[in-house]
């Protein structure tokens, strides 16, 4: 059975190239095997527990291929996907870059540091780099809290710019001999973006990641694995393959996406759809799901907390600092410090199938009694454990100990404050291919993608107070992470 459904997906995308439109190779996708050119890290933290315990983020990034490669790191903070560092990574061939995200010991903030041997533009100070409020104060200011405490929470992109053959110069500074760049007596002092730009040659992909949220103190540990977008930029159209962009540019961004396409498959269909160039639409299409799903622990014997972290990667596209609707996809705009809310539904269960006759809901209650997230990195919470110690967060109160809930993206017709018609679904307007799997496929259509584009995963602690083991008191703290599981909808 499983032979079969993969031999009609290869079918059904063999048959989308066979009538001369966009393939697979020519259309961003969320790749399941976790390898691609674009890696979304959905959540670092550097918060405080309620013990006073402070988290690191220590991320990681692995190069499988056997080119030298430039990458864009981007640290965005969570309230309103503000940048608060980036800055240029040289992986070479088989390499692996490794950082922490540290808070702030004098400013309040958080900034980044590293041990790691692989070349940087500019270069990260041996005693780190600290991260900046520049983007949302000043005339920057989304009136959403100028403080660097909004730093101390958010998330990360890395977007591949470019591939060096073994020749090239850049390649040469680079490319580790001995555990440390550089061949031909060349150092990463040596590595300039002119030098770079020149030597670029076309993204090829094959990168992914993951991060560790990691609470020394408390001893608990959580994992995720960056989300892999694959095939984001395609030689052919282009002159050339690369998008390499200096360090001091805020450039390349998921806005990028060439050719923008993008390629979904949802209920035994591909579904490729064409988008405005320029627009986050491919990105978003890829990561749009109408329903979020995951369980929850909450056991007074083992003081279980939970946590969930829902944040949209492109929701900075598509809200604007104000009041009312935003333009499109998302519900409202970023309005100071009640954020860019859109209303959500939520159905909770508990192990036995039982679900309470009361609609669940938030505390404390918004004033509008309606159930909404409004940031762009969200930890949602179960009866106050927060366990991250998030500020962004919204807390689901229940009487089940255990359970599940299904968190929905309601369309404009649910909603009550009589939001655009196209609230929460996204609509190609240049047509899409629909390639069912084993057999036709239509085109010239339009379809609409319901939901909200998100990515995340939940964490559990557990705690058993402390043990002795042979004679010695032991801490005995434990954490595990989940990924979400979502429902997408293509009509």
């Amino acid at each position: 059975m499983n032979t079969f459904k993969r031999k009609s997906l290869y079918a059904a995308l063999a048959g989308v190239s066979a009538l001369g439109v966009t393939g697979a190779a020519q259309a961003v996708n969320l790749n399941p095997d976790g390898l691609g050119q674009v890696l979304i890290y959905p959540y670092y933290t550097t918060r405080a527990d309620a013990g006073g315990n402070a988290y690191t983020s220590l991320l990681s990034v692995i190069n499988t291929t056997s080119s030298a490669k430039a990458v864009k790191v981007r640290f965005l903070e969570g309230k309103n996907s503000r940048e608060v560092l980036d800055f240029n990574l040289f992986l070479s061939k088989h390499d692996v870059w490794t950082a922490a995200i540290l808070p702030g010991a004098s400013d309040g903030g958080a900034f980044v540091g590293t041990l790691d041997k692989s070349c940087t533009l500019p270069l990260i100070p041996a005693t780190g780099q600290n991260f900046v409020n520049f983007a949302y104060t000043g005339s920057n200011s989304d009136k959403g809290g100028s403080s660097l405490d909004r730093v101390k929470e958010g998330y990360v992109e890395i977007i591949e710019m470019a591939t060096f053959t073994t020749s090239s110069t850049t390649s040469q500074i680079v490319t580790h001999v001995g555990g440390v760049p550089g061949q031909n007596n060349y150092t990463c002092a040596d590595l300039t973006d002119s030098q770079a730009a020149s030597d670029a040659q076309d993204v090829q992909g094959g990168i992914f990641g993951g991060m560790t949220l990691i609470n020394v103190n408390d001893g608990t540990d959580f994992t995720e694995d960056a989300v892999a977008l694959d095939n984001y930029v395609s030689s052919t159209e282009l002159s050339s393959g690369s998008i390499y962009n200096s360090a001091g540019s805020i450039l390349p961004d998921l806005r990028l996406a060439q050719p923008s396409v993008s390629q979904v498959l949802s209920g035994g269909a591909v579904y490729t759809s064409s988008w405005t160039f320029g627009s986050a639409d491919p990105v978003s299409a890829v990561l749009m799901h109408s329903n979020v799903m995951n369980e929850f622990v909450l056991d007074a014997g083992t003081k279980s907390g939970t946590d969930w972290i829902v944040t949209f990667p492109t929701k900075r596209y598509y809200v604007n600092v104000g009041t009312g609707n935003a333009p499109k996809l998302f519900q409202r705009n970023f309005n100071q410090t009640d954020g860019s809310c859109d209303d959500v539904s939520l159905a909770i269960y508990d192990r036995e199938e039982r679900t309470t006759s009361t609609p669940v809901g938030f505390s404390p209650p918004p004033p509008t009694q309606t159930n909404s997230i409004c940031w762009e990195a969200n930890v949602v919470t179960f009866n106050s454990s927060n366990v991250l110690g998030s500020v962004n967060v919204a807390n689901i109160p229940t009487s089940f100990q255990d359970g599940w809930l299904n968190l929905g993206f309601p369309l404009a017709g649910a909603l009550t404050d009589s939001p655009l018609p196209t609230v929460h679904e996204l609509i190609n307007t240049t047509g899409t291919f629909i390639t069912s799997i084993g057999s036709s496929t239509s085109s010239g259509n339009t379809v609409t993608y319901i939901g909200l584009p998100v990515v995340g995963f939940a964490v559990q602690t557990f705690s058993n107070g402390t043990l002795s083991v042979g004679g010695k008191n032991v801490l005995s703290n434990y954490g595990g992470n989940f990924i979400h599981k979502y429902q997408t909808i293509v009509d």
